[in-house]
């Protein structure tokens, strides 16, 4: 393994879109693209911005970009995946005009992944591989870690199938980090049993955190460090501990959760959101209903203050998933578009698993607040400013014959909770999109992370592609020197309105109605 510490470095019918799809994606904003000194453009079918919408390609030199935030001093942060941890400085000539001034990796270690939060002061940068949760002192003037300060905060987490360690770090609750680890695979009977581990969201106290000399030591000089539970607090959210924190130590937020990568905190009321990535390959009843079933979730775990029902409840997984179409679908019933259901047992459980019914599925288990079309593989989520609209990137499908999702979409918040119901198929509406879902996933944007700038400005990761994008609205952007599609150029991308809605180019249309409003994306399995 590498050294841990080398420095250096929308619709609710198909006629309402009719209407608006034109709108929503038919401008493209033009502007004299020569008087910004960035000229990047993709290799493929430029994506295409919604309305008020424009965006630029910033960077393609990377490997695999995943998570990302910004510093103190307005430098991006950026997880590269199989790198390490890499230090953009940029030159913001306003707008969308930005262009990279320099570029260093601060932390050489391939099996940096995912992960990275940085503390609210700026001062301490942490990240994750597949087993732990590591924090560096960070100097973000001169764009420097403290080797001597690497320490290991959270361990215990390896296993095979998702591997991603998504951070939080809480806003209202500066000293509580939540890590999100996913399933083994895809049918994880290991999950019914919360002392595994697998799939589940939870909360580390990192300030009552004290580390022996020792641990910071073995730290430093490797990636691999497993150091056992022993001093550990059994509620991690209070009192000391004098070495990392064992994963089954933290304080449960929620289990059943099969690959909960992303994960958000709302700025107003402190409730914590998360995105699902549901099952693949799924049968009901001995059919076949992967295409469109189960949905992709968003879940809510109440504040980390204690205050709601469902903090350290079961979402189902892998017993019970959530319907998104319900269009001969086996055994419906009563079932809608949100709603819990049962399914065939896993063909390796070996009488492990309890079969549930329907019923119990609605009863026993924590259900989604809203569904998102199968196989879009949602993987972060950010909120704006007043919490009234969260950003969700959809990486795109991999488990289905037609592609959906690759897009970033936005949703509708009011007093905390989504405006749409629990059984709205047009919750989400795409505010980027690749323009021909056939050319996918081999020739087209697939966004991962999320970051807001201090300008307001939402940038984004593409790990298939290497890139990095900057989204900004036009309204707060009216002098931005971009024509809106990525390419340099200030020619006109795909507005949308040819024999394809915009809303046929993220999910296939459903009988009744044409065409749902989202933005999917397919999995990604390994870094899903």
């Amino acid at each position: 393994m590498a050294p841990l510490h080398t420095l250096s470095y929308s619709l609710a019918t198909a006629s309402a879109f009719a209407v608006t799809s034109s709108a929503l994606f038919g401008s493209v904003w033009a502007a004299d693209s020569s008087s910004c000194a960035n000229d990047l453009s993709v290799a493929y079918d430029a994506p295409v911005a919604a309305d008020g919408w424009s965006y630029r390609l910033i960077a393609n030199d990377l490997e695999r970009p995943r998570g990302l935030l910004f510093d103190t001093e307005g430098a991006l942060l950026a997880v590269d995946s199989g790198v390490g941890i890499v230090h953009v400085e940029l030159q913001d000539d306003d707008g969308t005009c930005l262009q990279v001034k320099s570029k260093k990796t601060l932390v050489k270690n391939e099996d940096l992944n995912h992960g990275i939060a940085l503390s609210q002061d700026g001062r301490t940068l942490y990240a994750s591989t597949v087993n732990d949760v590591f924090s560096w002192t960070y100097d973000a003037v001169s764009a420097s870690l403290s080797a001597s300060s690497a320490r290991t905060l959270v361990t215990n987490m390896s296993n095979s199938g998702h591997v991603t360690r998504t951070l939080l770090l809480s806003r209202q609750h500066p000293d509580l980090l939540l890590v999100s680890r996913g399933s083994e695979g895809n049918d994880d009977v290991a999950a019914t049993d919360r002392d595994s581990g697998h799939s589940q969201l939870r909360a580390f106290n990192v300030s009552a955190l004290s580390m022996s000399a020792s641990d910071s030591a073995s730290t430093s000089t490797s990636t691999s460090t497993s150091a056992s539970a022993s001093g550990n607090s059994d509620d991690s959210t209070s009192g000391n501990s004098t070495g990392p924190y064992d994963f089954l130590t933290g304080t449960l937020l929620g289990w059943g959760l099969r690959n909960s990568v992303g994960v958000a905190e709302h700025p107003s009321t402190g409730g914590i959101w998360s995105v699902e990535n549901s099952v693949d390959n799924l049968r009901r009843r001995g059919e076949d209903v992967h295409t469109d079933n189960p949905s992709e979730e968003l879940n809510f775990h109440g504040s980390l203050n204690g205050s709601t029902e469902h903090r350290g409840g079961n979402y189902g997984y892998p017993l019970c998933y959530a319907v998104w179409s319900t269009d001969d679908f086996p055994g419906l019933g009563d079932l809608d578009t949100g709603d819990q259901f049962a399914v065939d047992p896993p063909e390796d459980d070996d009488g492990l698993v309890t079969i549930q019914s329907d019923d119990q599925c609605n009863t026993d288990y924590v259900p989604p607040v809203l569904a998102f079309q199968a196989h879009t593989a949602p993987l972060d989520i950010k909120f704006d400013d007043d919490g009234t609209t969260a950003y969700v990137s959809f990486h795109g499908s991999w488990n289905r014959d037609d592609p959906v999702g690759y897009a970033i979409s936005s949703i509708a918040f009011e007093d905390g909770q989504p405006v749409d119901p629990s059984n709205s198929m047009d919750a989400a509406t795409p505010i980027l999109r690749n323009p021909d879902l056939a050319n996918c996933p081999d020739a087209c944007f697939r966004p991962v992370g999320l970051a807001w700038d201090a300008k307001g400005r939402l940038w984004f990761t593409s790990d298939s592609t290497g890139e990095i994008f900057v989204l900004s609205r036009d309204s707060d952007d009216a002098d931005s020197n971009t024509d809106g599609n990525g390419d340099g150029n200030d020619d006109e991308g795909e507005s949308g309105s040819d024999d394809d809605s915009a809303a046929s180019q993220f999910f296939p249309p459903r009988s009744g109605a044409v065409a749902v409003t989202f933005v999917a994306i397919g999995m990604g399995l390994l870094l899903a």
